[in-house]
């Protein structure tokens, strides 16, 4: 049997077949021992093959197969470093929501989600949410970083998930494709999908006043079917986004602003960074280019000498 899976717990697999039949799937041991370097080899999204097997009274499908992924999205698992973390397989776009407090999520973390779905093909919209509650000061830095990403090319929006602001357009967004819903914990995630589809009715939780931090409501990633035609996968709350199999000389290919500018450099192998005629670092005197956006890129070079810091990007 041939099905798409919808949850997974990293043992035990939701997987749905175009019967529109649910089954719970174990993974087949093997799996284990074919060099996959992955906390789970098995993500939401994948199509899978598996074979039903009666165990006592129940019956369990058993994946032997995972069918060629279109792309995935991968973090570096912060608990064991060298390994990734698949966030979900074949998506058509991302969602990836931010909010300026309560909790903060702070733009090095943005780059760095922005740069993997460049790499790996993913169309990302950027959701600017809680507006309704920002002050003045609020207003002009969401204002200010809306026009840094949008002069890069990505689309923005500022959004109340809890008042529906902007529900219509990512409506019509999300029609007939898979959508990667992803931010902090407490960002409002949930509170996004069930505004967008109200029968979903997800848990949602407060932020921890004294921390600033969400609360975990979404213990593992999950794709839901919308009423609308489409899917959407509410992933848990990212605290680190830790960057995995990186080459110094492609991370700068993954800033599209950066990429525009590199047949501009002297060298074709430039890094950016303290070579002579380097267009991207002109551009940076002029303020062509984003100082945040260049700051996060240098972050990132580091981390590829194997460097990487949970503590710089997580919200605490």
């Amino acid at each position: 049997m041939t099905g798409t899976v919808y949850k997974s717990t990293g043992s035990q697999y939701n997987v749905k077949t175009t019967a529109d039949t649910f089954y719970n799937c174990r993974i087949k041991g093997k799996f284990r021992l074919q060099g996959i370097k992955s906390t789970n080899p098995v993500a939401v999204g994948d199509v899978v093959d598996f074979e039903l097997q009666q165990i006592s009274d129940e019956t369990i499908g058993i994946i032997h197969h995972i069918q060629e992924r279109r792309n995935y999205l991968v973090r570096k698992s912060v608990n064991l470093s060298k390994q990734l973390h698949i966030l979900a397989a074949n998506i058509d776009q991302a969602f990836l929501m931010i909010t300026l407090q309560n909790p903060p999520t702070l733009s090095v973390f943005v780059d760095r989600f922005l740069a993997s779905c460049e790499a790996f093909d993913i169309k990302v919209i950027l959701l600017f949410n809680k507006v309704d509650l920002h002050d003045e000061t609020l207003k002009l830095e969401t204002a200010f970083l809306k026009y840094t990403y949008e002069q890069i090319g990505y689309e923005c929006y500022e959004i109340s998930a809890l008042k529906g602001t902007h529900k219509d357009v990512l409506i019509e967004k999300m029609k007939g494709k898979s959508t990667l819903l992803a931010g902090h914990s407490g960002v409002g995630k949930s509170t996004l999908v069930n505004t967008i589809d109200p029968k979903l009715n997800l848990k949602t939780a407060q932020v921890s006043e004294t921390h600033q931090q969400g609360q975990h409501t979404t213990t593992f990633a999950e794709m839901y079917d919308l009423d609308f035609g489409g899917r959407i996968i509410d992933s848990p709350g990212i605290r680190g986004f830790g960057l995995f199999d990186f080459q110094k000389e492609e991370i700068g290919d993954c800033f599209p602003e950066f990429f525009a500018l590199k047949s501009d450099c002297k060298f074709h192998n430039c890094l950016h960074i303290n070579e002579p005629g380097c267009a991207v670092k002109a551009a940076l005197d002029e303020d062509r280019v984003s100082w945040s956006r260049y700051q996060s890129y240098v972050q990132m070079l580091d981390d590829d000498e194997g460097n990487y810091r949970e503590d710089i990007y997580k919200q605490e």
